[in-house]
């Protein structure tokens, strides 16, 4: 009996916690972000060639290939906010995961023209995969709340590693419903924060 009330309880949790990604809750209707502080640091997705370039001084890296699983998120977000320390550019937390649509949308969308250039030149970009929310979850509520927020979820820090913004009202939950235009208003706005 215990068993079937532990399943039943994990089972409720996470149909909770994915109802996040495929949120239908209108922006307006979603309470307002609340910027957090914290020095701690969180888990992120795997470097490429260009994010070695970029530390060794050279190109601004690469956004991440999507959100892998099998990455040390802690030394990867330490790792940005060390290079970060340096240039003074923001780091940019992605929480995801592979299997959410909004969180695919969301690369798209960074991908586009309009978007990359702001990532690119303005940000440290490191995404954390955070599975069926049983992946990163402790470094994840360093900076934001997975419950209210959904994914992907967005999280802005300082080169000390404090939080500027963290998109606690899930404003990137329903990701599929934004433009270039939105993401890199977000973003332009953050970076200047």
């Amino acid at each position: 009996m215990r068993h079937h009330r532990a399943l039943l309880a994990g089972t409720v949790l996470s149909a909770v916690l994915i109802t996040g990604c495929d949120s239908t809750t209108r922006a307006a209707e979603r309470p307002t972000t609340t910027p957090a502080t914290s020095a701690a640091t969180t888990s992120a997705a795997a470097p490429t060639a260009a994010t070695a370039a970029a530390s060794a001084g050279t190109a601004p890296a690469d956004l991440p290939d999507g959100y892998d699983a099998t990455r040390d998120a802690e030394a990867d977000v330490k790792a940005a906010l060390a290079r970060s320390a340096g240039d003074q550019r923001p780091v940019l937390l992605d929480f995801g995961a592979n299997w959410c649509p909004d969180c695919k949308v969301l690369d798209k969308l960074f991908r586009s023209p309009q978007v990359t250039p702001l990532l690119r030149d303005d940000y440290r970009v490191v995404a954390v995969d955070v599975g069926r929310f049983d992946h990163n979850l402790d470094l994840a509520a360093r900076y934001v709340d997975l419950r209210s927020s959904g994914i992907p979820a967005l999280v802005v820090l300082s080169p000390d590693g404090t939080v500027r913004t963290a998109s606690n009202d899930g404003a990137f939950s329903n990701a599929r419903a934004m433009s270039a235009g939105t993401v890199a208003t977000f973003l332009t706005r953050w970076a200047q924060a």
